[in-house]
C-alpha cells in the first residue's frame, strides 16, 4: 500500500526548447568548442596526441559540426544531420583504427555536454530562462549525444568488421605462404584450396625475399599479390613471377630503408630453396662478407660466395686438409706463402703478373713458389682436383676475412693451438 510519503513525484512534462534560444547559442560556438577540446585534454590525457596529431584539425572540425548541428536543430527540429553524421562515422572509424575503445569516444561526447550544460546554465543566468527550459535543454542535450554514440558506432563497427575479415585474409595468406614454403611435401589439395579462398592465383614461379628483423614495411606500397610474413624471427615475403623492374621499384619503396635479399626466382615447389639463399645472403651482408651498395641486395650477384660459404664445417675440414703442409709453420711464414699461393692461382702462375699483384720482383715470387713446391710437392700443386679444392679454399676463407680481424695465416695455426671453427664460429 503506496502511502502519501512514499508517493512518487511527479514531475511536469518537458517542454520543447524555443527557437528563440539559438539566436542566443550561435554567439557562444567558438568559445565553447575551444573550452571542450581543453576538457577532452585534461579529462582523457591519451586523446591529446590523437587531438594534435595529423587528424587534429578534422576533429576539431567534426566537433563544430556537431555543436552547429544541435543549434540547427533547436531553431528547426527537421533540419539535416547528414554532414554531422557522416563526421560522426569518420570518427569511429578513427577511433577503430587507432585502436581505442567506442567507450573513450563516449567519453568525449559527455563530457562536450557537461560544458555545454555548463555553459548554459551560465547563460540561463543571464536571460532569466526558467528551470523548466533549462530542463528540457539538459535532456536535448544528453539526447542528442545518445544520436552521435549510434550515428559512431556505425563507422566504428564498420572498421572493427573490415579490420577482422582483413587479419583472417592475412592469417590465410601466411598459412598459404608457409605451405608453398614447404615444397612437394605440402598436400597439393590444401595449396590450391587456400589459394582459391584467398584469391591468389598459383604462379609457376616466385621469388622469395629475406627481410632484416623488424623491417619497417609500408604494406599500401607492396603489390597486393605478395604473401607476407612479418610474424616469423625471421621474415620474409613472397612475389610470384620474376622480380622485374615493376617488381623491384614496388618493393623498394615498401622498404624503405629496410635490408632485404631478393631470392632467386624458381618454381613454386622450389619455394623453400631460394629463401633459403635468399636467408644465407642476408647474414653474409649483415656480417661484412658481401658487400651492397644499397639495403636492396640481389641474391643472384652473389651466388659464388654463397656457394663457396654454404657450408662452413666442411670448408673449414677442406681448409685444414688443403693447406695442412703450412701449419706447422711461423705465422709470418703462412702469410707470405698463402698470399703467393693465392696470387699463383689467380695468375695461373706467371711470374711476371705475380709480382705485380703481391708488389715483389719476380725473383722473390719464383723464390717462395719453390718453397711452396718443396712444401706441398709439385705434382699436388699441379694436380687438377688438387688445385680445384684449394683455389675453392682460398677463395672462401678470403671471403671469410672480411668478417674476422684475425689474419688468415693466425686462423690457419695448427688444430691444438686454435680451432679454425672458433675463429670462423
Amino acid at each position: 500500500m503506496t502511502t502519501s510519503a512514499t508517493k512518487p513525484e511527479v514531475f511536469e512534462p518537458l517542454g520543447p526548447i524555443p527557437k528563440e534560444l539559438a539566436t542566443i547559442m550561435r554567439p557562444e560556438l567558438p568559445s565553447l568548442i575551444r573550452e571542450i577540446g581543453e576538457e577532452i585534454r585534461r579529462a582523457i590525457p591519451e586523446h591529446t596526441k590523437f587531438l594534435n596529431g595529423p587528424y587534429g584539425r578534422a576533429i576539431q572540425a567534426c566537433v563544430e559540426q556537431i555543436l552547429i548541428t544541435f543549434v540547427e536543430q533547436v531553431n528547426d527540429p527537421s533540419a539535416s544531420t547528414a554532414r554531422r553524421d557522416e563526421m560522426c562515422r569518420r570518427l569511429g572509424r578513427c577511433e577503430a583504427l587507432s585502436g581505442h575503445s567506442l567507450d573513450t569516444l563516449r567519453a568525449s561526447f559527455q563530457i562536450g555536454a557537461r560544458v555545454a550544460l555548463r555553459r548554459a546554465k551560465r547563460i540561463g543566468k543571464r536571460y532569466s530562462l526558467s528551470p523548466s527550459l533549462m530542463l528540457s535543454f539538459a535532456d536535448a542535450l544528453f539526447a542528442y549525444v545518445d544520436e552521435l554514440v549510434e550515428v559512431s558506432r556505425e563507422g566504428y563497427v564498420a572498421i572493427k568488421a573490415q579490420t577482422e575479415l582483413n587479419e583472417q585474409m592475412e592469417n590465410e595468406r601466411r598459412r598459404l605462404l608457409r605451405l608453398v614454403l614447404a615444397g612437394p611435401a605440402a598436400p597439393r589439395a590444401k595449396v590450391t584450396e587456400l589459394a582459391d579462398r584467398t584469391g591468389w592465383p598459383l604462379p609457376d614461379e616466385v621469388t622469395l625475399v629475406a627481410l632484416a628483423p623488424d623491417p619497417q614495411l609500408m604494406r599500401e606500397e607492396l603489390d597486393a599479390d605478395a604473401l607476407v610474413d612479418l610474424t616469423d624471427p625471421q621474415p620474409h615475403l613472397l612475389l610470384p613471377g620474376p622480380m622485374d623492374d615493376l617488381r623491384h621499384a614496388s618493393l623498394e619503396t615498401a622498404l624503405s630503408s629496410t635490408r632485404a635479399v631478393i631470392g632467386l626466382t624458381v618454381p613454386l615447389d622450389d619455394a623453400g630453396d631460394s629463401l633459403r639463399w635468399a636467408r644465407q645472403a642476408l647474414q653474409l651482408a649483415e656480417t661484412g662478407i658481401i658487400d651492397a651498395p644499397g639495403p636492396l641486395i640481389q641474391c643472384d650477384e652473389h651466388l659464388v660466395t654463397l656457394w663457396l660459404l654454404s657450408d662452413p664445417a666442411l670448408t673449414e675440414q677442406l681448409a685444414r686438409r688443403q693447406l695442412a703442409p703450412l701449419a706447422e709453420l711461423t705465422e709470418t711464414q703462412r702469410e707470405r706463402l698463402i698470399e703467393t699461393l693465392r696470387a699463383w692461382h689467380t695468375t695461373r702462375g706467371n711470374a711476371v703478373e705475380m709480382a705485380d699483384l703481391l708488389h715483389l720482383h719476380p725473383q722473390t715470387v719464383r723464390y717462395r713458389m719453390r718453397n711452396l713446391e718443396r712444401i706441398f710437392g709439385s705434382r699436388r700443386l699441379s694436380d687438377p682436383d688438387q688445385r680445384f679444392a684449394t683455389e675453392s679454399v682460398l677463395r672462401a676463407l678470403q671471403l671469410r676475412e672480411k668478417a674476422t680481424v684475425l689474419p688468415l695465416a693466425r686462423q690457419l695455426r695448427p688444430a691444438q693451438d686454435r680451432s679454425l671453427s672458433r675463429t670462423y664460429g
